[in-house]
């Protein structure tokens, strides 16, 4: 599949995508988010994909919309402005809810949607130059649906401070706020991402990784009893599977085992 606004690599399981505006310093419009959930559908149902890596090519990781983007917003209507809110919540939640492992490569700044998009990833890691945070505020706009997904990955109070003041923090304070997980000198992080990316495809099982990325977040949303109960119920299920079989097997055998 060939895209305009992306592109999309697959190499030792791991799948690449790559906003590729580097120009507009990755910036979101609508044909990038369409495209975008091409690519993760592409990876989602390639048996050959285990973990997904998105990063953006050039200085900036994603500017947020595009200038000219917002200008159309303010031609829209209100059903057509749901509708390009909704798909932008579509991706959303097929980035979220993806089978494999997403993976931040945030080479640079990553502002508003940008900021949403690392949000979103299971893991993330930035490079000390990096700013980030949720600018929309400033300019009469809401971080309407990254609010959803920030609260959950920080907590009230952070998600507050962040939406509420727009302000941009540095890689070091984003990694104390929960919001990545370790920040990488600019030299080293592809390597160091690639090896993360890496370590997850020949250490763990591909089913293990799906069950326990649907397990944390299904916690949040139900109570704890039924939480337990449904978490219950998928050790079971796994239990049963081929893969967990076959890892248990070397175990006890005390075989190397590579997935």
């Amino acid at each position: 599949m060939t895209f305009d606004y992306i592109t999309y690599e697959v190499e030792q399981r791991i799948a690449a995508i790559t906003l590729n505006r580097p120009d507009k310093r990755n910036a979101l419009n609508g044909a990038m988010v369409a495209e975008l959930q091409q690519a993760f559908q592409q990876a989602g149902a390639d048996d050959a994909v285990k973990v997904i890596v998105l990063k953006g090519a050039g200085e900036a990781f994603c500017a947020g919309a595009d200038l000219e983007y917002l200008q159309q917003l303010q031609r829209n209507t209100f059903d057509e402005n749901l509708e390009d809110s909704q798909a932008l919540m579509r991706l959303m939640q097929q980035i979220y809810y993806h089978d494999k492992i997403v993976i931040a490569q945030v080479q640079g700044h990553a502002i508003a949607g940008g900021c949403g998009l690392v949000t979103l990833c299971d893991l993330s890691y930035a490079v000390p130059e990096a700013r980030m945070g949720y600018t929309e505020v400033k300019i009469g706009f809401i971080p309407a649906l990254v609010s959803v997904f920030l609260v959950r990955k920080t907590g009230e109070g952070r998600a507050r401070e962040l939406l509420l003041t727009g302000k941009l923090i540095s890689a070091e304070k984003a990694q104390e706020y929960g919001l990545i997980n370790e920040v990488v000198p600019a030299a080293n992080i592809a390597d160091y991402v690639n090896k993360v990316a890496t370590a997850l495809c020949e250490e763990a099982a591909a089913n293990s990784l799906t069950m326990t990325k649907k397990l944390i977040g299904m916690v949040l949303d139900k109570p704890l009893d039924e939480a337990l109960e449904h978490a219950a119920r998928l050790n079971a299920a796994t239990r049963e599977h081929a893969e967990c079989k076959k890892g248990i097997q070397a175990f006890l055998n005390k075989e190397k085992l590579v997935w």
